[in-house]
């Protein structure tokens, strides 16, 4: 079987070997094949950011791409001349690549400015808010945008894969039987390289220098294709100057993309951003506001995109956490906190008279932002500076270990060790991904118990009792689980936060509500809290444990409480609608 080929395209084979024509085409193949995968997980981790979800948005982005392909890949049988239309598709892909997300945050920050602009052209109050319905589509429009983009870019790079199969059967003049096996060969190594320069090189580089990198290989493997086929690509001397135009804008992104990415993001928050890094894990910024009863500034602390703590409430949500636990416990010799890498928690437990408190956090970084000595990471020291003054500098107390690790790994090595604490508290974010969520589970639980003294107690921030009043009893059903003899559940209202739950276990005796109530005086002096204080959180309303035995308990692996908790905040006033 003959392949017809067009008159200024026969004279192809006679300008190198077939040889020289497989190691280009199948070469830029992978190329490009490993840059589809890195916008891919570009989109996907910023569609995380702005959606809040970061594994729900890279599964929808994954099937979005990967249909938009299926889809690209019909649509290539539509344009006529393969050599062209490859070599100014690549143009558009480069292009799209490095430049979609800071289109879309464009437009996000414009959707989130304009009830400021439109409150101030009409003169309305300060404290009003513009929360119409058409604003809201707008806003929701543009959080769809990663997805566009994605559908957009997908449907480009899936039309790769025929135009390169249908060049290199015209080089070579006729039917390769092995044609299709050989590109989609080339594909699947370059995904695979393209995967592992992702996790190794682009995740701790900034959102739009990965981008522009990304972006310069799709512009080189064009160019190369151009320089060895440009008598067969039509307009090529325009396509040519289109490309020294992108590797200007290339430029432009790789230097000023992340300043403009930065400004951009900080629409979104309510205060002035004076702090915003990827770590390794998480979107880390802090903002500054001034307030007329404040005489310090008041700061915030963001984890993609999600309010931690608050300079104004935090000794709130902190002394909640930290006192009934150690009230409740028999002695105080050893703490663990597992998370609170601000070091707000071991601030409050060195208060009481501890020997030692061990910390254990993943992110190194944050805790080096919040001044834990002797790290790698850079911070800066004016942010630092402000943030060891409200821990006050706890992660350098003498008495404080800092163990810089997964809690998950490290609770299994401390059993190992035969390691016993009095106390042990959990500060860790809500279960909103499901990585998080093995870290609530019983099985997690259950080596936690066992590094717990007979005569201590167990205290895990729980999230809203309000807003995810399912998320929040399957927490204390899943300790219950886990083998501890009382579980109890205490609540308080933080103004940043609403109403606000933690879970209270001791292993053996009493309750801790009721080791509390026998106390006869703080040992503790605290500028918040009192005996009584302390039992009345433990009151909830009338029914709300009614449907407990509905609630599921969340088994290693099973993701019951991330889905709990999804739902929930999905939908507003949970505790009124169960």
């Amino acid at each position: 079987m003959s392949v017809s080929v067009p008159p200024n395209q026969s004279k192809v084979t006679g300008s190198m070997s077939l040889f020289g024509h497989d190691v280009l085409l199948i070469g830029v193949m992978a190329i490009l094949a490993g840059c589809g995968l890195i916008y891919e997980y570009l989109l996907s981790h910023y569609a995380g950011r702005v959606l809040g979800s970061v594994e729900s948005a890279i599964y929808a982005m994954i099937g979005t791409m990967i249909v938009a392909m299926g889809i690209g890949a019909f649509l290539a049988r539509w344009l006529k001349d393969p050599f062209t239309a490859f070599a100014w598709l690549e143009s558009v892909i480069a292009l799209l690549g490095m430049s979609s997300i800071l289109i879309i945050a464009s437009i996000i920050a414009l959707t989130y400015t304009l009830p400021h602009t439109l409150s101030t052209l009409y003169n309305l109050p300060p404290d009003s808010i513009l929360d119409g319905r058409p604003l809201q589509l707008l806003q929701d429009f543009a959080r769809f945008l990663p997805y566009i983009f994605g559908l957009i870019l997908g449907i480009l790079i899936g039309m790769e894969i025929p135009l390169i199969a249908r060049i290199r059967q015209q080089v070579y003049g006729r039917f390769l039987e092995n044609n299709a096996g050989t590109i989609y060969g080339a594909d699947y190594i370059g995904a695979g390289v393209g995967a592992a320069i992702w996790v190794t090189i682009m995740l701790a580089l900034p959102i739009m220098q990965a981008a522009a990198w990304t972006a310069l290989f799709n512009i080189v493997a064009g160019l190369i294709f151009l320089w060895r086929y440009f008598a067969f690509v039509r307009f090529a001397k325009l396509l040519l100057i289109c490309h020294l135009l992108l590797l200007g804008i290339f430029a432009v992104i790789l230097h000023q993309g992340s300043g403009w990415m930065k400004d951009l993001s900080n629409v979104l928050y309510k205060d002035k951003v004076i702090y915003s890094e990827s770590t390794k894990y998480q979107h880390v910024v802090i903002t500054e506001r001034l307030s007329r009863t404040q005489s310090a500034p008041i700061n915030d602390l963001f984890l993609n995109g999600r309010l931690q703590f608050s300079s104004i409430d935090e000794q709130i949500y902190h002394t909640m956490l930290v006192y009934p636990a150690m009230l409740a416990s028999n002695r105080h010799d050893k703490v663990l906190i597992i998370g609170g890498g601000d070091g707000l928690a071991l601030r409050d437990v060195l208060k009481w008279p501890v020997h030692s408190a061990t910390l254990i956090d993943l992110d190194g970084q944050l805790l080096s932002l919040f001044g834990l000595q002797g790290q790698e990471f850079e911070s800066r020291p004016e942010i630092t500076a402000k943030l060891v003054q409200l821990n006050h500098n706890a992660l350098n107390d003498p008495r404080a270990e800092v163990i810089v690790a997964d809690a998950f790994l490290e609770i299994e090595s401390m059993l190992d060790r035969g390691l016993q604490f009095d106390t042990i508290i959990i500060d860790l974010p809500d279960p909103n991904h499901p990585d998080l969520n093995k870290l609530y589970s019983d099985y997690f639980y259950n080596h936690v118990r066992q590094l717990l003294a007979p005569d201590g107690a167990l205290a895990i921030q729980s999230t809203s009792p309000y807003h995810a009043k399912n998320a929040f009893i399957s927490i204390a059903k899943t300790v219950k689980q886990a083998g501890f003899s009382h579980v109890e559940q205490y609540q308080q209202n933080i103004p940043s936060f609403g109403q606000w739950g933690w879970t209270i276990a001791t292993p053996t005796g009493q309750p801790a509500s009721a080791r509390i109530a026998a106390v006869e005086a703080l040992p503790v002096a605290s500028n918040w809290v009192s005996k009584k204080y302390l039992l009345s959180s433990f009151v909830f309303p009338n029914h709300f444990f009614d449907r407990n035995k509905e609630i599921e308990v969340n088994r290693l692996g099973t993701g019951v409480l991330y889905d709990y908790y999804r739902q929930a905040w999905q939908t507003e006033d949970e505790l009124y609608k169960n």
